[in-house]
């Protein structure tokens, strides 16, 4: 808890704004990114235009920069013949053109020919031929011209050239916690061009952290003033807006500020950039310069649009990074800005988007916090799924619908990492408790019954306590002789062959190995875990103990081995059970009376040839096995007598004629224990001729036995043993 409380301040930090991490700005940028692509329209606007200098008007007109006739020529057209709406030029025109020789004419007229007459009459004639920048000043009177050019934001930056009248006086932005970038310095037009229209804007680009293109600034102060971009004053220019008013945000959703243009809202950010709508790349018209030149453009195309004049030639090409190509042209991005505002399409980020998302973290993070720790795996991935697919929900339909961008990395990482913190912190937890779950009990128990204890280490430990439960021991007969058969070796082998599958039988039965001795096998049921049906349990690994040994033998008589026979005993009661023994060695063990019976029911299995016998306690606990009772004895050390049984299988498991007799010999039973020796002695015999087993054969003996000499008057019924 305390860990996921860490990270989570982490990240409020970073949705706060308190600092900036990398790789959290880049998912931001990611998934802003993706969002451009997956929503960007498809299709053409031909509201926008590019002239293009491109290789075709470079072959037609000459290498660029064109002289300034040229240039004034494509002007012209476009607002004479054409009829555009306003052109943009993301070029400058910062010095004077002296391609056509005109300074060197003047510097003739004042030098070397100062005196000729002739010569200062014919350059008079010629000047407004040869003053190309004059032509071109003049043709940005014919129509709204836009003229381009860019600040420098370094100290002591010099001034170039004339800037446009400003956009807004800065203090309108006071108040509104806007500060829009600095700029020292500038690029501009000449003087006598920019002063020829009222229009100019800056292209400068500023890219994010990641060098890719996402925002443009709308706005640059400098001295007070406030400029406007290149995309804001074309949109401007073309639309016939008057001015630039600010606007304040009137919701929670609102930006830090809408720049109005009588009727056009262009939403920007603290810094006054706006994010570009970009649309897929070639969804603007682009004629060649040289065409518009020469008069052979279709008009059609041209007019009422925004021209932008911008170039795709190799060498000149202006280039970008952005969100939907890694080379896309500068002058397009322009274009999408506009686009975007005549279409009111472009994004915003909310004033308040720093709190809303400090909000949304802590909210994701304490919740996840709080409760992961208590759900199992299955249900934190669940809840953790269920939080990221309501943000990207969320996050799509405000950038679809509202027009939203909400940078979600923070919220998002929150559900990831605090997810991924508690199940390594789970697995961790859970990796250790299992390590000292299988230290403490892994040779007693098998794997599985780990796996389940490690999901609550705190119930389980070797200290000594008192439990009901059930115990088995299983030997094999006559090992005595058995042995004498084999080498050493031999029956070493074999014995590790015949333990590990009587091992497996009582491991996946959910019993405990105590321990065994020598060829015995000792085991319990109901610790270290609680088990219910520990005698169910116990009972019916005993009789799939016989059946493993069924399917055995065949493999050790392969072998060259002799076959085995076992006998089981099984009782149920209250035990002591815990880590006993001395300082030099202990054991996870059971130790009771109840234990001992079993020990003793395992040793009479020789003398009524049966697999299995179980106590009566062990009997009452499972009503869905059948038995048959076997005797009612007093065992060496005790004086009371007890009933003994032999299970016989689920009784859902049995045929109908080992159901017959069973019941068949319990009724011969019965007679035995009244003391009605025909009438038992003629069942048994019937039961021997059906199947001839040394029980029946043991109480034939007994009935001839008792016939002639009679119990006494207080018999029990009980056969008392005086060995183990």
């Amino acid at each position: 808890m305390a860990a996921s409380l860490v990270l989570l301040l982490v990240l409020l930090g970073q949705a706060g704004g308190l600092y900036g991490l990398y790789f959290i700005d880049k998912l931001d940028a990611a998934l802003y990114d993706l969002k451009v692509r997956m929503f960007r329209p498809m299709t053409v606007d031909d509201r926008i235009v590019v002239v293009d200098v491109d290789e075709k008007s470079l072959k037609e007109i000459g290498r660029w920069p064109w002289p300034r006739s040229q240039v004034a020529k494509l002007t012209s057209n476009l607002f004479e013949q054409y009829g555009v709406a306003a052109v943009g030029y993301d070029v400058i025109f910062a010095e004077p053109d002296q391609s056509s020789g005109l300074p060197v004419l003047e510097k003739l007229a004042k030098g070397p020919l100062a005196g000729d007459a002739g010569f200062s009459e014919r350059l008079a004639r010629l000047r407004p031929q040869l003053d190309y920048d004059s032509q071109l000043a003049e043709a940005f009177t014919k129509g709204p011209a836009v003229l381009g050019y860019y600040f420098g934001f370094h100290d002591e930056q010099e001034t170039v050239g004339a800037l446009p009248p400003p956009a807004l006086d800065c203090k309108a932005l006071s108040g509104l916690g806007i500060t829009p970038m600095q700029g020292t310095g500038y690029n501009g037009n000449l003087a006598a061009m920019q002063a020829k229209t009222p229009f100019g804007g800056f292209f400068n680009m500023q890219p994010d952290f990641d060098g890719v293109a996402r925002r443009m600034p709308a706005l640059v102060s400098h001295k007070g003033q406030c400029y406007g971009s290149l995309a804001l004053n074309l949109t401007r220019a073309g639309m016939g807006a008057q001015s630039v008013k600010v606007k304040p945000p009137a919701g929670l959703g609102d930006s830090a500020a809408v720049l109005d243009l009588d009727g056009l809202t262009l939403p920007v950010d603290a810094q006054a950039l706006a994010m570009v709508p970009y649309r897929a790349q070639g969804a603007f018209a682009y004629i060649p310069a040289a065409d518009v030149i020469a008069g052979r453009a279709p008009a059609a195309k041209l007019e009422g649009r925004i021209v932008l004049i911008g170039s795709s030639a190799p060498g000149i090409m202006d280039l970008r990074v952005t969100p939907t190509a890694k080379a896309f042209p500068g002058v397009e991005i322009h274009a999408n800005l506009i686009s975007g505002i005549l279409d009111g399409t472009v994004k915003r980020e909310p004033a308040r988007l720093r709190g809303m998302l400090a909000g949304a973290t802590a909210v994701v993070g304490i919740l996840l916090a709080a409760a992961l720790p208590w759900l199992t795996p299955v249900w934190s991935a669940a809840l953790a799924l269920g939080l990221i697919a309501v943000l990207f929900g969320f996050d799509l339909f405000a950038w679809s619908a509202l027009n939203l961008s909400l940078p979600l990395a923070a919220p998002l990482l929150a559900v990831l990492s605090l997810f991924v913190l508690n199940m390594s912190w789970g697995f961790f937890v859970e990796a250790r408790s299992k390590a000292q779950i299988t230290k403490l009990f892994g040779q007693y128990v098998p794997p599985e019954l780990v796996d389940e204890m490690a999901q609550d280490p705190e119930r389980y430990s070797l200290r000594g306590e008192s439990r009901v439960m059930s115990v088995l021991f299983s030997d094999i007969v006559s090992f005595t002789s058995f042995s004498e058969k084999l080498e050493a070796a031999q029956l070493a082998e074999m014995l590790n062959v015949y333990l590990s599958a009587m091992t497996r039988v009582v491991q996946e039965g959910r019993g405990t190995i105590d321990k065994y001795i020598g060829d015995a096998i000792m085991a319990f049921w109901g610790a270290p875990m609680s088990d219910e049906r520990h005698a169910h349990d116990a009972v019916l690994a005993a009789l799939a103990m016989q059946r493993a040994l069924t399917a055995l033998n065949p493999r050790l008589e392969e072998r060259g081995w002799p076959p085995v026979r076992i006998g089981v005993g099984v009782n149920t009661g209250r035990m002591s059970v815990g880590n006993m023994g001395s300082e030099f060695r202990m054991a996870y063990t059971v130790m009771a009376d109840a234990v001992n019976l079993a020990s003793r029911l395992e040793a009479l299995t020789r003398q009524y040839g049966v697999g299995v016998l179980v106590g009566e306690v062990t009997r009452e606990q499972c009503p869905e096995i059948a038995f048959r009772p076997v005797d009612r004895v007093r065992v060496k050390g005790k004086e009371l007598p007890v009933s003994i049984y032999e299970p016989l299988g689920l009784i859902a498991e049995l045929t109908p004629e080992q159901l017959k007799q069973g019941e068949g010999f319990e009724a011969a039973f019965a007679d035995y224990q009244a003391q009605r020796w025909d009438e038992a002695e003629i069942k048994l015999m019937e039961l021997s001729r059906a199947n001839p087993l040394k029980l029946y054969q043991v109480y034939l003996d007994r009935v001839t036995h008792f016939r002639f000499n009679p119990p006494p008057a207080d018999w029990d019924g009980a056969f008392t043993y005086t060995t183990k």
